[in-house]
């Protein structure tokens, strides 16, 4: 079960973003870094971030030999690197099968999802293993006329899109904690 308990202690063993990047593969390092740099958060977004008054503890099931991992856990970093009160962490799928098993989407174990915690590590919510803007991108990649090509490029607008998606389940999750009653009692506002 998804208990505080069980969510404190997985994220604490989880890696930080570089420790887990740097656990591939040089090809699949160089993979993360490039779409790490192309990523850009606009003013809007950090201003956003910058205002989150709750504490968000994130662990991200992640395996860094995967393409949709390349193409968002870079997204997720900055997001989480652009506000005081958002601490990310990724934990390998396979590593950590105990988390990775009770985070099945449509029966299978996918990559990534984000587990949303609050400040006690209480469960907020989960969300993967691709946005809406990603499954749009893939559904006109595979379905259309072309079928993407392995490891090419991510396009400034798909990765902007998927920015975007994440940046709204974020701010989801902030706000869902900033309306918590149980949270609001503890911290009197």
């Amino acid at each position: 079960m998804l208990t505080a308990e069980f969510l404190k202690s997985k994220f604490h063993e989880a890696a930080t973003y570089e420790a887990h990047v740097s656990a591939g593969a040089p090809t699949k390092q160089e993979a993360w870094n490039r779409v790490y740099n192309q990523v850009a958060l606009t003013e809007t977004h950090r201003a956003l971030l910058r205002a989150f008054t709750r504490k968000m503890h994130v662990i991200v099931s992640s395996g860094v030999w995967c393409g949709d991992c390349v193409a968002q856990c870079p997204l997720i970093q900055r997001i989480g690197e652009a506000s005081p009160n958002i601490e990310v962490r990724f934990a390998d799928r396979d590593e950590h099968a105990d988390l990775s098993s009770q985070l099945a989407i449509n029966a299978g174990v996918r990559v990534p999802v984000a587990v949303f915690m609050a400040e006690d590590f209480e469960l907020v919510s989960t969300f993967g293993d691709r946005t809406l803007s990603r499954y749009r991108a893939l559904a006109d990649r595979l379905l259309g006329a072309a079928c993407e090509l392995p490891h090419a490029p991510i396009g400034d607008h798909e990765v902007a899109e998927t920015l975007q998606d994440w940046v709204n389940e974020f701010e989801r999750v902030q706000l869902l904690l900033r309306l918590s009653t149980r949270l609001r009692q503890k911290h009197g506002d």
